[in-house]
């Protein structure tokens, strides 16, 4: 995102704060705030360190992960995309689990990527995400939540652990031998 600064004497914005936020907030405005011919701090949206998602959303979505006893460290990527870190644990290898969460969550479906994964592992996008919502075939903003795109990379680590021992990856609908659940 490129602002244009736009300079602000410090006495402009004590007459006129709320028009001035106003332009801010609903017009995406940057202002460089000037006293005494000094440039003293900046006015800008909140969407310049901030991802593209609703607040609220982001809350009930961490709650979700709270509540189902989930322990999530969640940073802001440098592409100002939220981060959602979990361990998982699948035999004696602890795997990290990363939710990313992109611009325009949910009707974007979230990218997933699984730490200690080898090289040639198949089922995974060029940048190294898991291939488990396909092409968005599966992915249903009004319904799906991280918690969804969570417990697929979990079963997406049981077909990894399989085919690391046979070679074969597991066929659709069975989950280290057993049938599995759909979205």
């Amino acid at each position: 995102m490129i602002l244009d600064f736009i300079a602000l004497p410090m006495t402009e914005l004590r007459s006129r704060p709320g028009e001035i936020l106003d332009r801010v907030v609903e017009g995406g405005e940057a202002f460089v705030i000037e006293r005494n011919g000094r440039r003293q701090a900046c006015l800008v949206p909140i969407s310049v360190f901030l991802p593209d998602i609703s607040p609220a959303r982001i809350a009930d979505e961490l709650d979700e992960l709270v509540r189902a006893g989930e322990v999530a460290n969640t940073t802001i990527t440098d592409d100002r995309e939220v981060a959602i870190r979990i361990k998982h644990e699948h035999g004696d290898v602890e795997y990290a689990i990363q939710v990313t969460l992109p611009h325009n969550y949910p009707n974007a479906c979230p990218r997933v990527y699984v730490d200690a994964v080898g090289e040639g592992a198949p089922h995974r996008f060029p940048d190294g995400s898991l291939c488990i919502f396909g092409l968005m075939s599966t992915w249903n903003p009004a319904k799906n939540t991280a918690r969804d795109a969570l417990e697929q990379a979990r079963r997406w680590i049981g077909k990894y652990e399989s085919w690391k021992r046979t070679g074969q990856w597991p066929h659709l609908g069975t989950f280290d031998g057993k049938k599995e659940q759909t979205l």
